[in-house]
């Protein structure tokens, strides 16, 4: 019997060893992290700050874009509707959140009479994110041809996939006009940032060649998880300029290219000579995004950052972000936290010329184990007008100066060096 029970015990050690071992190595990933500054070696506007974005981390910037803001549920969700249900050649749509509510039905809908009309439409939900999804939804597009996927499912002994998900939010259609910003889509995104159950969040609707690497980014995870090639000339049609704007639809995942979403803000930031401007909804940036921000500002450089206050949907988050604070408040940065709702925003802007928009958090999710893409503007009128919507919403905002933050209660303090330490998965 002593036996038996020695055996058992000696077997339960095994498989929770295995267990750890498995967790250990699919969350921690076993390739080098940047841990060195970036080197100041030109400013954003010279021409080699472009061409070593477009050569050694992304696509070619592409010319003759046109670019269009769209602020809050109210304004984001009429244009994409518009443009799925006057489809003629294809959709292709790739979402973290799908979950439910009539913005859910109105979609499906959409996608679905499109489908039935003979558009090819598919559609990629990531697998964690959209768990909520209304089932009647997913039975409805599949019934009438939508083509669904799902970006992995998790399994017992690949614990990696689940953490790995695609945070991409990217609408084609006829492969002419792109979408992408912060949306999902769930009834939090609706209405115009009005109160508490409503976020705000900005969306962005493009048209021109960049269109193109936009498609090429969902292409990349639809080949992933259908092993089908889309290729034809309704998926990438001859796209003529349609504007002056220039841009990149830039990309990273931890299959390929995991560390270059990170150093693409890491150069932007070496290259900022007089404003970095930052809304982000989840900001917990590691220790050498700090130390480069701190050293933009040793040089004269004014930093801006909006992120979340009391509203936010992590409190986990909130309090690995504020732990972070301290040493750009001390260096000069103007922090705020946006107090009417939600702030879902992910923008990042650099010396009146780079507007960075799309998916893309300013955290070590982000950065290293989601999927992520973002549209890369380098257009000044653009970026004028967007800061007229940053010192907007910087206006409902209340700025946090680093008096307050070094006199926050000692339990908040606490809370925060708590979740700090899971600031790797954040």
């Amino acid at each position: 019997m002593r036996h038996r029970r020695t055996l058992k015990a000696v077997v339960w050690t095994f498989l929770l060893t295995v267990a750890a071992t498995l967790l250990v190595v699919n969350l921690g990933g076993s390739e080098k992290k940047l841990d060195e500054q970036i080197r100041r070696e030109y400013p954003l506007h010279d021409a080699q700050y472009q061409r070593v974005l477009g050569v050694m981390l992304g696509p070619p910037i592409a010319g003759g874009n046109r670019f269009e803001a769209l602020y809050n549920g109210d304004r984001i969700f009429p244009p994409m509707l518009e443009a799925i249900r006057g489809a003629k050649e294809s959709i292709t749509f790739e979402t973290y959140i799908y979950w439910s509510g009539d913005i859910g039905r109105a979609f499906a809908d959409a996608l679905s009479e499109r489908a039935r009309a003979g558009v090819p439409v598919h559609v990629l939900l990531d697998w964690v994110g959209s768990a909520k999804v209304d089932d009647d939804f997913i039975k409805e597009m599949e019934s009438a041809g939508v083509q669904i996927r799902r970006f992995h499912k998790p399994s017992w002994y690949d614990i990696g996939r689940m953490n790995n998900r695609t945070h991409r939010k990217l609408l084609v259609v006829d492969g002419r006009v792109g979408f992408t910003g912060g949306v999902g889509i769930a009834p939090e995104w609706t209405g115009h940032a009005q109160d508490a159950k409503h976020w705000r969040d900005s969306h962005y609707k493009v048209e021109g060649p960049v269109v193109a690497q936009m498609q090429a980014v969902f292409m990349d995870n639809w080949i992933k998880v259908s092993g089908d090639v889309l290729h034809g000339e309704r998926y990438f049609p001859r796209l003529a300029p349609v504007g002056d704007g220039r841009a990149q639809v830039f990309s990273s995942s931890p299959s390929g290219g995991s560390e270059s979403m990170h150093l693409m803000y890491l150069l932007s930031i070496a290259a900022a000579t007089k404003t970095i401007d930052l809304s982000s909804a989840y900001f917990v940036p590691d220790d050498l995004t700090v130390g480069a921000l701190v050293a933009a500002m040793r040089r004269g450089v004014r930093l801006r950052i909006i992120t979340p206050g009391p509203i936010i949907d992590s409190k986990t988050v909130r309090a690995a972000s504020r732990a972070s604070w301290g040493p750009l408040l001390e260096a000069g940065a103007e922090i705020s936290e946006y107090q009417p709702t939600m702030f879902h925003c992910k923008v990042f802007m650099v010396d009146g010329l780079l507007v960075s928009v799309g998916s893309t958090n300013f955290d070590n999710r982000s950065f290293r184990l989601n999927d992520e893409a973002n549209l890369n503007i380098y257009d000044e009128a653009f970026a004028a007008a967007e800061t007229v919507q940053f010192e907007a919403d910087l206006a409902q905002s209340r700025r946090i100066t680093f008096e307050d933050w070094k006199n926050r209660p000692l339990h908040e303090k606490a809370m925060e060096h708590l979740a700090s330490v899971l600031s790797v998965q954040l």
